[in-house]
């Protein structure tokens, strides 16, 4: 516990039998809840929790799980929906099956076919929340994040002053020597996507896995709803956007070639990150400042994508005709012009409002 209030950490891991028995081991006595999701590995990851489960004797403060009632009466209604909704999400999650010893802090959830890292995500994050946990950490089961950390990223929220906190490796001094250029570079582009995508503008490092969530925004997410596969970080940034949840960030050390191997396929998520962004933010703009309120931003974007659009036509019509019939069509040249300098205009309005608005979510 920390301050009083219960930590559970999820440990999402698929063929990390070389590492997870290392995190387990380090991992801090504040958490009172280990959740190992196994995403139907091949190797002997499931074994390896196991034994470790069958020798752990660490103190730890008993969770139980949370029963709800049915309600009676006609003010009930309302609230048995939500609970009936809540039973019918539970059935989307990839089917697992449940390891639990009396003497360890520690529960393995096998997953019976491999849904992904979202799916393995959202698998932890729901047993938390049926268990009442007020915090839920995330830490991944490669050994690249410092269990030592894991009391830094859970403060800001245990404390309230924060919905959401998360790790950030390029506040570390050493970060441009510590993490692979490559991945610098990558995760550098992908966290300027997301901060379009999902309206926290001003964080950083964005595919980082060492999180914490505090239970009353657990409670209100779709959680079930999660990315199931590569993004679904991401994807948990444009939900707690809508939401209007607050989120911080704090450092953390990067850890690199401690033994992990890396499962990510560039060029084949590449193109699925890039098409989930683009949907992260259309949703994001629909939902929020159309469907929820109104805000002149929406507008203000669309018309910026309408003018791009339109524009499109016009310079290739304008472009023809000068290299093919060596003529300029100055109708063309001028029209083109002004409906480009619209449509950036609007995209910088858009953004401005934006950027403005969201502002007081990151804390």
């Amino acid at each position: 516990m920390l301050q009083s209030k219960s930590i559970a950490v999820i440990v999402p891991c698929f063929n990390e039998a070389q590492q997870i028995s290392h995190v387990l081991e380090t991992m801090p006595a504040c958490a009172d809840l280990v959740i190992v999701v196994n995403d139907a590995s091949t190797d002997a990851t499931a074994d390896v929790v196991r034994k470790f489960m069958e020798a752990d004797r660490t103190p730890f403060m008993p969770l139980t799980r949370r029963v709800r009632q049915a309600g009676s009466g006609v003010y009930a209604r309302a609230e048995n929906l939500a609970l009936e909704m809540e039973r019918e999400a539970e059935q989307r999650l990839v089917p697992c099956e449940e390891i639990r010893l009396p003497t360890s802090r520690v529960v393995l959830l096998n997953q019976r076919y491999n849904g992904g890292r979202g799916a393995a995500l959202a698998n932890g994050y729901c047993y938390a929340r049926a268990h009442g946990v007020a915090c839920t950490a995330t830490m991944d089961g490669d050994g690249q994040m410092d269990p030592g950390e894991l009391e830094s990223i859970c403060r800001p929220v245990v404390e309230g002053r924060a919905d959401y906190c998360k790790g950030n490796r390029f506040k570390h001094r050493s970060a441009r020597r510590a993490i692979p250029r490559v991945r610098y570079i990558g995760n550098s582009g992908l966290s300027l996507l997301t901060k379009i995508a999902t309206g926290y503008w001003r964080i950083s490092d964005t595919q980082t896995g060492f999180t914490a969530l505090g239970l009353e925004a657990l409670e209100n997410l779709d959680i079930h709803l999660l990315y199931p596969r590569y993004g679904s970080g991401n994807d948990l940034l444009q939900k707690l956007n809508i939401a209007n949840f607050t989120i911080t960030e704090v450092p953390i050390t990067p850890h690199y070639a401690v033994g992990e191997q890396s499962k990510l396929n560039v060029p084949q998520v590449a193109p699925r990150i890039a098409a989930l962004l683009v949907r992260l933010f259309a949703q994001r703009l629909v939902k929020k400042y159309l469907v929820q309120t109104f805000h002149p931003l929406f507008l203000l974007y669309a018309f910026s994508l309408l003018a791009l659009l339109v524009d499109i036509p016009i310079t290739a019509r304008f472009l023809y005709t000068y290299f093919v019939h060596h003529q300029i069509w100055m109708a063309h040249l001028t029209l083109a012009t002004l409906i480009w300098i619209f449509s950036f205009q609007s995209l910088v309005f858009a953004m401005w409002f934006d950027i403005n608005d969201n502002d007081r979510l990151y804390v």
